[in-house]
């Protein structure tokens, strides 16, 4: 039997949503074994200091170990 749980996470980059996923994903996997997907919740966009932000929110999945 698998059984996964599931994390909200935020994550930006000043370079492109698929960036700040890309991003949002290597760090959650240094953090937590077993992930296997992720859900893009939300994206927005930033202006900071007259430069982009792109920030996604997103729902991670992994998968518990027994």
């Amino acid at each position: 039997m698998t059984v996964a749980k599931i994390v909200e996470i935020s994550a930006t980059s000043t370079k492109s949503f698929d960036d700040a996923i890309r991003c949002g994903l290597e760090r959650a996997d240094k953090t937590l074994k077993n992930v296997k997907s992720a859900w893009i919740k939300e994206q927005h966009v930033r202006l900071v200091d007259g430069d982009l932000e792109y920030q996604v929110n997103m729902l991670v999945t992994f998968v518990l170990e027994d």
